[in-house]
């Protein structure tokens, strides 16, 4: 479980509802990712995510993702950092802070393009005690 101090800024139930489409999306055959990871500011996800632009479960990820305050999508990116193995619970305050420098309007393509991203937020709930199942 988490260190008192150390919060989680979003949600647990909004981050499943995420995880579970974003498991949806990346399941479909059609879906082709690279196995390297993407850079926050990086526009290659842009370019692989045009082709699903008319797919529900793709826009319906975008727009979960889309409704978040900038705050919460800062913490939905640090969380998958962390569960990526990135950072470590004890980092939790860096994680944030690199995350925060990171942002930007583009935060659900890099996730969305991000191979495995519900499979590290699922990692990086788990660190603070919470579960989707």
């Amino acid at each position: 479980m988490a260190d008192d101090d150390i919060e989680l800024d979003i949600n647990a139930e909004t981050v499943c509802r995420i995880i579970g489409k974003a498991h949806e999306f990346h399941a479909k055959e059609e879906v082709v990712l690279p196995d390297t990871p993407f850079a926050p500011g990086d526009t290659s996800p842009l370019q692989i995510l045009a082709d699903h632009q008319d797919d529900p479960t793709y826009a319906e990820l975008k727009i979960i993702i889309n409704d978040l305050e900038p705050d919460q999508q800062i913490s939905l990116v640090a969380l998958m950092w962390l569960g990526r193995g990135d950072y470590t619970l004890d980092e939790w305050k860096n994680a944030l802070q690199d995350a925060r420098d990171a942002w930007n309007p583009r935060t659900d393509d890099y996730l969305i393009a991000t191979p495995l991203v519900a499979d590290y937020l699922e990692e990086g709930l788990a660190l603070f005690g919470h579960s989707c199942d």
